[in-house]
């Protein structure tokens, strides 16, 4: 199971740090994604890392503003996200996938957290 958490409100310009603890399965021998979906629009991975050898990966709307962080010792994943924008406003979910060593396919991610609701206002 993954619990995602740390959603909320935030003005542009400002930060938040969403977790996704992880729980029930080989959490080692998975990658984190970390996705969003804005409503009508499709869900987008924003950024990924993998727990085997600490690589990140991050699309471009993000890069540079948010960063992907793993605590093995509490099998917790973050994402911090600082200089924040209306265009982040989204629900944000953790997955996670045991394609550790290559980007995965949505359908690839077999376990999916709940979601945490994520406003930027302007």
């Amino acid at each position: 199971q993954l619990q995602a958490s740390g959603g909320g409100l935030a003005q542009a310009g400002g930060s938040l740090r969403l977790s996704c603890a992880a729980s029930g399965f080989g959490y080692s021998d998975y990658a984190i994604g970390w996705f969003r979906q804005a409503p009508g629009k499709e869900r987008e991975e924003i950024s990924r890392i993998n727990r085997k050898d600490g690589s990140t990966y991050y699309a471009d709307s993000v890069k540079g503003r948010f960063t992907i962080s793993s605590d093995t010792a509490k099998n917790t994943v973050y994402l911090q996200m600082n200089s924040m924008k209306p265009e982040d406003t989204a629900r944000y979910y953790c997955a996670a996938t045991p394609y550790y060593w290559r980007p995965a396919l949505l359908y690839e991610y077999d376990y999916w957290g709940q979601g945490t609701l994520v406003t930027v206002s302007s």
